[in-house]
């Protein structure tokens, strides 16, 4: 059972953080641990480093695309000699509160895609209201795919999550299938083959039902997987080892 995305280091989670570390020390889950920004590109690594069973990325997110300077990318390049640092994210577009940043978030990534492609890291990308602009981009960027990488909290149409598959790319899932109002997530899940598939907490934040409202922990990812089982109409074993595969492929992790 892997958590393709989490971010343990979030100071929502101080108080139970050393309690969610021996869970997954405890159940041998394989967790991958986001980061947004340099330092907490950081603080990733440093919790990978201290267990087993987490892994760090490592990159900046458009929110910090304001912050971000030339500077970073020979920083990350250096992260990336740590064996537990498997990609480069979580970065890419985001739209939904300011669009002011919309052409510098563009640099920033096509920035991190190129260090990415260079290093021979999959990217985790987030993408929100930008998907537009985001398969633009992949096309003009396409040569430098060389490693499949990760929609996060994927929340676009089926049409355009089978234009990404055709690229490569891994569709991740997370607690929002789960919501009521989830129908668009829900096609997604039905239309796309397991096999490009992984399955997400996106901890502490979007807590799958029953625990809507919570802060999110890695072990919570086994309802999203109890979702897109009853949805395609197979057995949780079976999407818990499929993604549990997908995950160790796109991050190469044996």
């Amino acid at each position: 059972m892997v958590d393709a995305h989490c971010h343990l280091y979030d100071e929502k989670l101080n108080e139970i953080r050393q309690t969610i570390l021996n869970n997954i020390d405890k159940t041998q889950q394989i967790c991958i641990c986001s980061a947004d920004n340099v330092f907490h590109s950081f603080q990733c690594i440093k919790l990978a480093e201290g267990n087993k069973y987490v892994y760090a990325t490592v990159g900046t997110h458009p929110h910090e695309a304001i912050e971000f300077s030339d500077d970073d990318l020979e920083v990350y390049a250096n992260m990336c000699k740590n064996k537990k640092v498997v990609a480069i994210g979580e970065i890419g577009l985001d739209y939904y509160y300011d669009l002011d940043t919309k052409e510098l978030q563009k640099e920033v990534l096509k920035k991190q895609i190129v260090l990415a492609d260079k290093l021979g890291k999959p990217c985790v990308f987030h993408i929100r209201e930008a998907m537009g602009d985001f398969l633009e981009i992949i096309k003009e960027y396409r040569d430098y795919f060389k490693n499949s990488s990760v929609i996060h909290s994927f929340s676009g149409s089926v049409e355009s999550a089978k234009i990404l598959i055709k690229y490569g790319f891994y569709i991740s899932i997370n607690g929002i299938c789960t919501f009521k109002n989830a129908s668009k997530i829900l096609d997604v899940i039905k239309e796309i083959p397991l096999n490009r598939m992984l399955i997400e907490t996106d901890s502490p934040y979007l807590a799958p039902v029953p625990h809507r409202g919570e802060l999110n922990r890695p072990e919570y990812v086994e309802l999203i997987a109890e979702k897109i089982a009853e949805l395609k109409g197979i057995s949780l074993r079976e999407v818990l080892i499929e993604t549990e595969n997908n995950a160790k492929r796109v991050f190469n992790i044996n």
